[in-house]
C-alpha cells in the first residue's frame, strides 16, 4: 500500500478536529500543497536507506512526503496535540508500523534522538530556526546533510559568504559545521495561513572532519559574537574585550593569526576566526 499525502481540505479538517489554530508564537505555517513537500524531499535527496529527523512536523504533510520514500522518520513536535495525532494520521495514509517515531519535546532542549538519523528535513518555525539548526548540528554529529525551509531573510543569512551585507554571526557559526547553500524558493501560497514573508530552502552538508572540539567551538563562537556585536568597528576594537582587554592586546593576537587588525568581522571566514581562537590558547 503506497503512502498517500495530505490535501489542503484534510489539513484544515485535521486542524479543526484538534482545535489547532496556527499561531505566530510557535511560528506555525502549515504547508498545504503536496507538490511543495515532495519538492523539499527531492532537494534533500532522501532515499529509503536514509534515516530522517524532522523538526516541527505539525499535521504531517512533509512527514508523509518523507515517508513516501521508504525512509524511517523521527519527528520532533513541541505541540502535544499534534504529536499525539501524528501516528494515527500516518497509519491512515499507508505508513507501515515502525516507520514513524514521534518525539513529543522541545527541539531546542532535546539531547537524544531514536533511530540515529543522518538527514535533517524540516519546515522550521521562523522564530527559532537558527537556534534549532545550530543545536541539532552540535548535538547530533551523525546528521550529515539536510534541507530546511526557513524565512528567506534567515536562509540568505545562513548561506551568505564573507563580505556580503547580510553575512553575520549565524553565517559563521553555521559554517563551523559545513557548507550551506540556497536550494530553492517557496511560494507564500502553499502555506496556511499565508505568511507575510517569503520562504527559501537551505541545503547543508557537514564537513568530513570536525573543525575542533567543544572548547574550541565555544571560544571561536565567543569571538564571532564579539566581532558582529560591533560590526562597524575594526577588529582591534571590537575584539579587545575577548582578546586580552585592550586594543594593543587584540592587535598582537590578530597579527599572530594573520588577520589585519583593521579588518571588520564581515570580512573574515570561519577559518580566520578559528585561527584567532587558536592563538589565544597557545
Amino acid at each position: 500500500m503506497p503512502v498517500t499525502l495530505l490535501g489542503a481540505a484534510e489539513i484544515r479538517a485535521l486542524a479543526a478536529e484538534l482545535d489547532v489554530t496556527p499561531t505566530k508564537k510557535l511560528g506555525q505555517n502549515f504547508v498545504v500543497d503536496a507538490n511543495s513537500v515532495r519538492k523539499i524531499v527531492q532537494v534533500a535527496k532522501v532515499t529509503a536507506s536514509d534515516r530522517v529527523v524532522e523538526v516541527g512536523p505539525g499535521l504531517g504533510s512533509l512527514t508523509l512526503a518523507i515517508l513516501e520514500t521508504g525512509a524511517p522518520v523521527t519527528a520532533v513536535e513541541i505541540d502535544h496535540r499534534l504529536a499525539e495525532r501524528l501516528a494515527a494520521t500516518a497509519a491512515a495514509h499507508g505508513v507501515p508500523d515502525g516507520a514513524l517515531t514521534v518525539v513529543d519535546a522541545d527541539a531546542l532542549r532535546i539531547t537524544e534522538l531514536p533511530g540515529d538519523p543522518n538527514v535533517l528535513v524540516a519546515n522550521l518555525p521562523y522564530n527559532v530556526s537558527v537556534p534549532v539548526l545550530l543545536h541539532f548540528m552540535e548535538t547530533f554529529p551523525g546528521l550529515q546533510r539536510g534541507v530546511v525551509m526557513v524565512q528567506a531573510e534567515v536562509g540568505e543569512r545562513l548561506a551568505a559568504p564573507p563580505g556580503s551585507k547580510i553575512y553575520g554571526a549565524p553565517s559563521v557559526k553555521a559554517a563551523w559545521y559545513g557548507r550551506w547553500r540556497l536550494a530553492g524558493t517557496v511560494s507564500r501560497q502553499v502555506f496556511w495561513p499565508v505568511p507575510n514573508v517569503d520562504s527559501v530552502l537551505v541545503a547543508f552538508e557537514r564537513d568530513g572532519q570536525p573543525r575542533g572540539d567543544e572548547a574550541e567551538r565555544l571560544r571561536t563562537f565567543r569571538i564571532v559574537d564579539a566581532a558582529f556585536q560591533q560590526r562597524r568597528k575594526m577588529l582591534r576594537q571590537a575584539l579587545s574585550g575577548v582578546l586580552g582587554g585592550t586594543s594593543a592586546d587584540a592587535v598582537t593576537v590578530l597579527g599572530a593569526a594573520g588577520v589585519a587588525p583593521t579588518a571588520r568581522g564581515e570580512e573574515l571566514g570561519i577559518d580566520d576566526f578559528v585561527r584567532i581562537s587558536r592563538v589565544i590558547t597557545e
